[in-house]
């Protein structure tokens, strides 16, 4: 198996079963995100001394019996807007070349006290202010499928860090999407959490009123379980899932023309037992933008005035 691609939770379970080590794991990411031809722009930078010394202590946890949480041990990447003590802070932008912060943000710190692996920053559109996650300042991730096309963002490197196995998920921002874009543009999941119920503290401000952080990874019940760990609360078990019927909206439209062709995400999750809880059926494609022809082009409807009214005003005799 893939361990480096492996769901988060599945490897918190290897862990607690001895199948892998926190060590190993460590040490199999910073040399794949060091190898791979993509790295630097991916990583903006790693924390290996960080990674090593967590990984040994979560190696010794599970020795003496003393693991903090089903994640203990796993390794994850952290978004260049999340504060991290002593580790230049840059969130994409010049502007803020070579600032270090003296603490770890508040979620950095939960995260550590739940036993994850701090692997080091990601790339991201400068100050999180886009949704393509370009970046020609620092450097602009590749799309895991294509590097010709464009990784979505801001939260782009924290996306694209687990899309090519150089991270077990990651921790990004939304404001507008900044992470639900990037993980849909790269075969992943994005949960945005309801604002306020996640910490901001220590993260660089885009809009205060809708930033929130939140994670980045493989499966729901990883994106599930990190929150737990954000938040100090307790774990979410998705077992019990209400049994209801699910309907999915398949989006159509000019964005999406010429894209991959994806496998079947519903024979995939009937595969995985969904049918024990209910039934699938996916809801009529929904276009948000026509297709244009080459038909001759519709007339625009006049502008509205100033007072919003679309009233001509006489021309002068």
């Amino acid at each position: 198996m893939d361990w480096l691609r492996a769901p988060l939770a599945e490897q918190g379970r290897a862990i607690m079963a001895g199948l892998i080590s926190p060590i190993d794991q460590a040490e199999a990411y910073l040399d794949a995100a060091a190898k791979h031809p993509y790295g630097s722009r991916i990583y903006a930078r790693m924390t290996p001394e960080r990674a090593r010394k967590e990984a040994v202590a979560a190696h010794d946890r599970v020795k003496s019996g003393l693991r903090r949480s089903l994640l203990d041990g796993v390794a994850i990447s952290w978004k260049d807007n999340v504060d991290s003590a002593g580790t230049p802070t840059e969130a994409g932008s010049q502007l803020l070349k070579g600032r270090t912060p003296d603490a770890d943000a508040e979620i950095l710190s939960h995260a550590t006290g739940a036993g994850l692996v701090c692997l080091g920053k990601t790339h991201m559109t400068e100050l999180a202010f886009s949704g393509l996650g370009l970046n020609p300042m620092t450097a602009t991730p590749p799309n895991a499928y294509d590097p010709a096309l464009a990784p979505g963002g801001s939260s782009s490197g924290a996306a694209v860090s687990v899309a090519l196995g150089l991270a077990a998920a990651a921790i990004g921002t939304d404001t507008g999407g900044s992470i639900r874009l990037p993980a849909a543009w790269n075969g992943l999941v994005g949960f945005k959490p309801t604002h306020g119920a996640i910490s901001g503290e220590g993260v660089v401000p885009l809009c205060l009123r809708f930033d929130t952080a939140g994670p980045i990874a493989r499966t729901v019940e990883d994106c599930a379980l990190l929150f737990s760990a954000l938040t100090r609360g307790p774990e979410i078990d998705l077992s019990e899932t209400p049994n209801r019927k699910l309907r999915l909206l398949v989006l159509e439209g000019i964005p999406f023309d010429g894209a991959r062709e994806a496998p079947s995400r519903l024979s995939r999750m009937r595969s995985n037992g969904w049918r024990k809880r209910g039934p699938i059926s996916a809801a009529p494609p929904f276009r948000p933008w026509p297709r244009f022809s080459n038909s001759p082009a519709r007339s625009l409807p006049p502008r509205p005035t100033a007072s919003g009214a679309n009233r001509s005003k006489p021309r002068p005799s």
